[in-house]
């Protein structure tokens, strides 16, 4: 169990209101954690991604997930106001309450995505990035992970497909099952529908992975929170990180990511490599995606460590 330095709930809307909790050294170099989903929430296993002897190590739980209020989980509310300029702004009312100045920013997968449109917005208070199982959220990235990927698990993409039959095509797919997660007849069979098939594509399910999975109530507050994202492009429009990299050239960063990741392939971060000249791309083998899986918690670790000591 991690020692915390502090923790607290704090108010970023009229409506919303996001959970913060912090570990590690008090005078170490400050980091945040930015978590994947939308809506996965923040977990202890991410204090491992960092040396705490170093490092003073905030996570935050985005608008509706984790132990933010209110929750998807629970209440459809929690989708109104939730834009990813709403997560930004909450990430900088945060630094500004802590009385950071710059921090390293750490994401993985969907928090990839939200690190790097932060890193763009407020480029001047991000020390480094260190990124894992990548993601930039472009309509092409997320036509592979709800369609495409179905190429190669067909038995469970028809399953995925047929909870919503009515839908032509991935986004009226994504709209559709957003439309039912926020039925409360249709909610909890539409988001074990969803995540069955986030899961599908590692070849396992719930009670393997454990975790917050075995949660229904989990479950329906991810599936809300990415379909509300999904279908709405992240409120940002295609191939809004590439538009900004530009303004993080010569941010330090690495970027971590699985060859065969079925849910972000590689070609993302291959992508942003070419547009970042201060980043260096950490290949693994395998097709590890979640930041606290055993290989890729050693590569994080291993950056998080070259920063601390740079």
């Amino acid at each position: 169990m991690v020692k915390l330095l502090d923790h607290g709930t704090l108010p970023v809307s009229g409506r919303h209101q996001v959970y913060w909790e912090m570990a590690g050294n008090p005078d170490g170099l400050a980091a945040l954690v930015l978590h994947g989903g939308p809506g996965s929430g923040c977990r202890e296993g991410h204090y491992d991604l960092f040396d705490l002897d170093r490092y003073r190590v905030v996570l935050m739980d985005q608008r509706g997930a984790g132990r933010s209020r209110p929750a998807a989980a629970t209440d459809v509310a929690a989708l109104q106001d939730n834009t990813t300029d709403d997560l930004i702004n909450d990430i900088e009312v945060l630094r500004a309450h802590l009385e950071v100045d710059k921090w390293l920013v750490f994401g993985g997968s969907w928090g990839s995505t939200l690190g790097l449109l932060y890193a763009q917005t407020h480029r001047g208070h991000v020390r480094a990035l260190v990124l894992a199982g990548v993601a930039t959220t472009t309509r092409r990235d997320l036509a592979w992970l709800y369609d495409d990927v179905g190429n190669l698990f067909p038995e469970a993409h028809d399953a995925f497909c047929a909870f919503v039959p009515e839908a032509e095509d991935v986004w009226t797919r994504i709209a559709a099952y957003g439309d039912a997660l926020t039925d409360p007849a249709r909610a909890q069979a539409a988001a074990d529908a969803w995540c069955t098939w986030e899961l599908a594509i590692f070849e396992t399910d719930f009670e393997s992975v454990g975790g917050n999975w075995t949660d229904p109530a989990f479950r329906v507050g991810f599936a809300r929170l990415c379909t509300h994202y999904f279908r709405n492009f992240c409120f940002r429009g295609d191939d809004a990180v590439a538009r900004g990299m530009d303004r993080i050239a010569d941010v330090p960063g690495v970027m971590i990511h699985s060859r065969f990741d079925p849910s972000c392939p590689l070609r993302a971060p291959w992508e942003l490599a070419k547009r970042w000249p201060a980043a260096r791309l950490d290949v693994l083998g395998g097709n590890d995606h979640s930041a606290l899986s055993k290989a890729m918690t050693t590569r994080i670790r291993a950056a998080t460590d070259g920063f601390a000591h740079a």
